[in-house]
């Protein structure tokens, strides 16, 4: 192994910047991974590629990009209690404190340290370069089913939108609809599918993403974008709206699209960062009897559960990946992604 590599940084210019790094060493409870498939995550391009706009949780701390990152193993820290060097893993995202009480319930997203709370991509360390440092406390086991593209869409957009199904509950009574089909919506239609849905609506902008979420069969019924969304749903459920709705757009037209074509005591839950929505609460909620929840991610419980289930429903997310590039070419794949015209996009730093 060499004692350096090259590693993808993100400047905030709308650009990629390739560095020459030292390899981590793993100390106590740490694992030293290679890095097999790295995706790229909307709110990399959001709050980082064209510019740094996060702050606190989301505030990027020059350093190496990529928080959905999967691999292989290849050294254990002192201390290390269940993962061993050869064995398949995914990294949960976010490493939290472990003690507070959301670590405790598997939430690292939520952690409550601001001296321990660091995302991978965002405070500390990523996935976009051919190895990466990770704490055993974030692992995730990968099944040898699944492949390294799968495992790194589960590190975040698979498992996000699973979190967010698992709050809202679906089941075959229940028509779904999805707003926003970039590859969030993409993977909410994809566990719809599974979880039984008896009609999935998807709505985006998007010519190419109504595309692939018909040519994979993860919608029945794909809408454009548009001021007629509303009556168009009603009228594909009966004039009744659907009994769930997931917001994966961050829009503030589709977000209200989908609340109020979300029928009398049904659900809705968004998903998709940043944005405004304007809605009549009166109306559009409390005569309706209509639920809207938040979804920030998910729990490494709820993760290790969803693998599970896409093991028994032979369900792979690779197959939302429309786009592969190796890691000189990050500069290339981050530009594609921002573009929209695209599934989801992954780098692999090595191959598999």
């Amino acid at each position: 192994m060499r004692n350096t590599m090259r590693a993808a940084f993100l400047p905030g210019n709308s650009t990629v910047e390739m560095r020459e790094v030292p390899v981590p060493e793993p100390r106590h409870g740490e694992v030293l991974i290679e890095v097999k498939a790295s995706t790229i995550c909307g709110s990399d391009i959001r709050a980082i590629f064209h510019e740094h706009l996060g702050k606190g949780p989301e505030g990027y701390q020059g350093v190496i990009a990529g928080h959905e990152p999967a691999g292989l193993i290849v050294e254990t820290g002192p201390g290390c209690r269940r993962f061993k060097a050869g064995d398949r893993v995914i990294v949960y995202h976010i490493s939290g404190c472990g003690v507070c009480n959301d670590c405790r319930r598997g939430y690292m997203i939520s952690c409550t340290s601001p001296e321990y709370r660091r995302a991978y991509g965002w405070q500390r360390d990523g996935g976009m370069a051919p190895y990466l440092l990770a704490e055993e406390k974030d692992l995730i086991l990968l099944p040898d089913s699944l492949t390294y593209l799968d495992g790194a869409q589960v590190a975040c957009g698979f498992g996000t939108v699973y979190e967010a199904l698992e709050k809202i509950g679906i089941n075959g009574n229940h028509a779904v609809l999805i707003t926003g089909l970039g590859p969030v919506g993409l993977a909410a239609g994809a566990l719809c599918r599974k979880l039984g849905a008896e009609k999935i609506i998807g709505i985006d902008i998007s010519q190419e993403r109504r595309d692939i979420a018909m040519r994979l069969g993860l919608c029945d019924t794909v809408l454009t974008a548009g001021a007629d969304n509303v009556s168009l749903v009603r009228g594909l459920t009966g004039g009744r709206g659907v009994e769930r709705a997931v917001d994966c757009s961050a829009n503030a037209e589709a977000r209200a699209v989908a609340i109020r074509a979300t029928r009398k005591w049904g659900k809705m839950v968004m998903v998709g960062e940043g944005g405004t929505v304007t809605f009549n609460p009166s109306p559009d909620i409390i005569h309706e009897q209509k639920t809207i929840y938040g979804s920030w991610v998910t729990s490494t419980w709820l993760m290790e559960e969803l693998v599970e289930r896409l093991v028994r429903w032979n369900l792979h997310p690779e197959d939302i990946v429309t786009h592969r590039f190796t890691l000189d070419q990050a500069d290339e794949a981050y530009s594609l992604m921002a573009s929209g015209r695209c599934g989801k996009v992954a780098v692999c730093p090595t191959s598999e």
